[in-house]
């Protein structure tokens, strides 16, 4: 989480820096760190889908299951 953060923020600052602070360029950056951030809770979304059907398969036992669900949830933003 801390990663993703930091990433969007330096994308922003960058940004910021290169154009001069303009508006055209702080609205298309913070476009582009909604984007990245909406692309990432989507991959987080569908990994637990996955996670949940390997889960009503059988194929992972409870355990598992919980480790993987714990790991996919500290990973994303929205928590």
């Amino acid at each position: 989480m801390k990663a993703i953060n930091l990433l969007i923020m330096t994308l922003l600052a960058a940004t910021l820096a290169i154009s001069g602070c303009s508006r055209q360029a702080a609205g298309g950056a913070a476009v582009g760190a909604i984007g990245v951030g909406g692309v990432y809770e989507y991959q987080a979304h569908r990994a637990m889908q996955e996670l949940e059907q390997e889960r009503a398969a059988g194929a992972i036992t409870e355990e598992e299951y919980e480790r993987r669900k714990r790991e996919i949830e500290r990973r994303s933003i929205l928590q």
